[in-house]
Formats: C-alpha cells, structure tokens, sequence
C-alpha cells in the first residue's frame, strides 16, 4: 500500500470521528439537561417526562449518516480496487472533512438545541414538544443533506 492510498483509506474514517464525536457531546447536552429536569419533576412528585428520551436519541443519527458514507466509500477496497483510494486521495480527505463536520456539528448542536428544549418543556409544563422537534430536525436536515451530498460526489 502507497502513502496516498493510505491517506485516502485514513481520510474517510474522518468521517466516523466526528459523526460519533458529534453524536456523543449531542446526546450528553440533552442528557444532562434531561437528568436536571427529572430531579426537578420527581422532587416536586410529579410524574417524569418521558418525552425527554426521545430528545436525547435525536443527535444520534449521524453516527448512522457517517457511518453508510464511510462504508460506501471504502466499498472499493472491498471489490480489491486500491486504485480508486489512490487516484482519489485529494477527493476523499476533502469528503472525509466535509462529513465528519457536517455530522459533528449537526449533532453536536441538535444536542444544544435538545438541552434547551428540555428546559422549556420543564418549565413550560411539557407544552411545545412539536416546535422543538422541529427546530432540532432543521438542524439534523444539515447532517442530512451532507450526507446526502457528499453520497453523490463520491469517486
């Protein structure tokens, strides 16, 4: 194996790295704030709010994202083709870095957005669930359409 097939091989496991870092710093944003709204139902008696798990699972989509971009574009290796790795290195690193931001950031701040979601939902008695599963799906649509795109542009 060549440098340049080793950099293109390296550079879409880029993708993964921020695809589960994202995920992972996402889901403990919304996690956390999950945690403090509970303490606060369960000691004023009341019943606790399931609706959180559904927020707190939300930024894990693109570790799913990054995944099928990554194993799509190591499908070369798989049918023996080395040769796409080498003439592609440039494309692939570019692809590597496009995704693993893509995914990070939209996970990561789904999970900003699903922290303060938990919070108003505490607050505001677990009214407007809806609009904050909306707001956090127009930031997972950035993950979304990274994926998507970068699918299409690989060599």
């Amino acid at each position: 194996m060549t440098m340049i097939e080793f950099v293109g091989q390296l550079s879409l496991g880029l993708i993964m790295i921020g695809a589960t870092v994202g995920s992972a710093l996402g889901i403990g944003a919304v996690g956390s704030a999950a945690t403090g709204a509970w303490a606060k139902e369960a000691k004023a008696g009341k019943t606790l709010n399931f609706s959180y798990i559904i927020l707190i699972g939300m930024p894990l989509s693109q570790t799913i994202y990054g995944f099928i971009l990554m194993l799509v574009g190591l499908a070369p290796l798989v049918t023996g083709d080395n040769s796409v790795t080498a003439k592609h290195a440039g494309t692939l690193l570019g692809i590597g870095l496009a995704g693993g931001l893509a995914e990070f950031f939209s996970a990561w701040i789904q999970g900003l957005i699903g922290a303060g979601a938990c919070r108003a939902l505490s607050e505001g008695e677990g009214k407007g669930l809806v609009f904050m599963i909306i707001a956090m799906g127009i930031v997972e649509t950035v993950g979304l359409f990274g994926f998507v795109f970068l699918l299409l542009v690989l060599p």
